[in-house]
């Protein structure tokens, strides 16, 4: 019987042995699939910021005149992008607003977060704009959006009078067509 519980123990050990190597070539693939992971996450994130930036500098619809009730007025007015050449370097995807210069001059983007903000009752934060736009509510999605809403501010678009609540400029309907 001794050689039985002998060999019943040499199987035990090989057993053993293979689970702890199978343990480390698991921890080894769990590693390579974490990287893997993410460097799929870094791919997406670019693509995504590339495919925002090809939008914005692809949108390059003429600016038109409009008066107080949202009507056309006269031709088409001299586009921001007028003479622009077409670098990434140094351009203005959204330029500062001007008497008769409509929301037709901005990106995509820009001019969903204007829409949403001009529909809201009242002043709105930037997660609740990030659904409303058709994004992911995602923190990475909910932090880019001040920046955008920061920058229509900086350009006239938008106005924040209290931090991290914005609301459709004002200045644009109180002034007159003549006033500069």
């Amino acid at each position: 019987m001794g050689s039985l519980f002998e060999e019943l123990e040499a199987r035990e050990v090989a057993a053993r042995r293979r689970a702890e190597e199978l343990e480390a070539e698991l921890a080894e693939l769990s590693g390579r699939l974490d990287l893997a992971r993410e460097s799929l996450e870094r791919l997406r994130i670019a693509r995504e910021t590339v495919g925002e930036v090809l939008a914005e500098l692809t949108s390059e619809r003429p600016a038109v005149a409009v008066d107080a009730d949202g009507a056309t007025v006269g031709g088409p007015v001299a586009s921001a992008y007028a003479g622009a050449e077409r670098r990434v370097v140094g351009v203005l995807t959204v330029p500062k607003w001007q008497p008769g210069m409509g929301p037709e001059v901005l990106p995509r983007v820009y001019r969903d977060i204007l829409e949403v903000v001009a529909d809201a009752p009242g002043p709105v934060r930037a997660k609740q704009i990030v659904p409303r736009i058709g994004l992911p509510a995602e923190t990475g999605k909910i932090e880019g959006t001040p920046s955008k809403l920061k920058r229509l501010v900086e350009r006239g678009w938008l106005d924040e009078d209290t931090p991290g609540m914005f609301t459709p400029a004002r200045r644009r309907t109180a002034k007159s067509p003549n006033s500069r």
